[in-house]
């Protein structure tokens, strides 16, 4: 397990005096291992592979801790699933979605940030956060 994540997770839970469980530290394990960007019903099937005793509802109030304390990241493609990614110690990164196979693609362009400071500047406007989620064909559905 990741030593930095579950010390950020614990802090968070400590916090909020809930408390650290085996479950939530097994969600937080395949949710680590797990470099897609998954929904609650995956992560349930990754996490019961192994701990068959974590119900959904558990995979779910889990995520949400793990959103909360800034280790994951909530999308939203359109599809009418939620989406987790892994945010803590993770590089900004924007997104391109296939709407035939939805497939996922990461990417980054310094003039797409640079433009859009300059017209938030512009604006007399300070960004906070901002993404980027593109809708198309990948190559192979083209």
């Amino acid at each position: 397990m990741a030593s930095k994540e579950l010390e950020v997770l614990e802090d968070f839970i400590v916090q909020n005096k809930l408390k650290i469980t085996k479950q939530r530290r097994a969600v937080l394990n395949a949710f680590i291992e797990c470099e897609n960007h998954v929904s609650a019903e995956e992560l349930y099937n990754l996490v019961t592979a192994t701990e068959p005793r974590v119900g959904l509802a558990t995979v779910y109030r889990t995520l949400a801790l793990l959103t909360q304390s800034g280790l994951a990241s909530e999308l939203d493609f359109g599809d009418g699933q939620k989406r987790y990614e892994h945010k803590y110690m993770h590089s900004h990164h924007d997104h391109m979605i296939c709407t035939e196979c939805g497939k996922i693609i990461e990417f980054n362009h310094p003039l797409i940030e640079k433009f859009q400071e300059e017209v938030a500047s512009r604006n007399g406007f300070t960004i906070t956060s901002h993404k980027l989620d593109m809708f198309g064909l990948c190559s192979e559905c083209r």
